[in-house]
């Protein structure tokens, strides 16, 4: 299954998300909708506000959530 973290700049929650996806080993994309205009417009699609949105598979959420990332290992 393919993982992405869509996150900005200085951005406490997603960082918290991405040490916590290493923690358990998980494999995953970071994609800064800050730079990148289609990531921006999937967050939004997707109908968030906030980062970090990510998406695993048909799975995805908003904000860091480490019951979340602890069900996908």
């Amino acid at each position: 299954m393919s993982i992405t973290v869509y996150s900005k700049p200085a951005c406490v929650q997603c960082t918290a998300t991405y040490r916590a996806l290493e923690r358990q080993g998980i494999d995953f994309n970071i994609i800064d909708i800050s730079a990148d205009t289609e990531g921006f417009d999937t967050v939004k699609r997707l109908g968030y506000m906030q980062v970090p949105v990510v998406v695993a598979g048909d799975t995805h959420w908003a904000g860091f959530r480490p019951d979340m990332i602890s069900a996908l290992s």
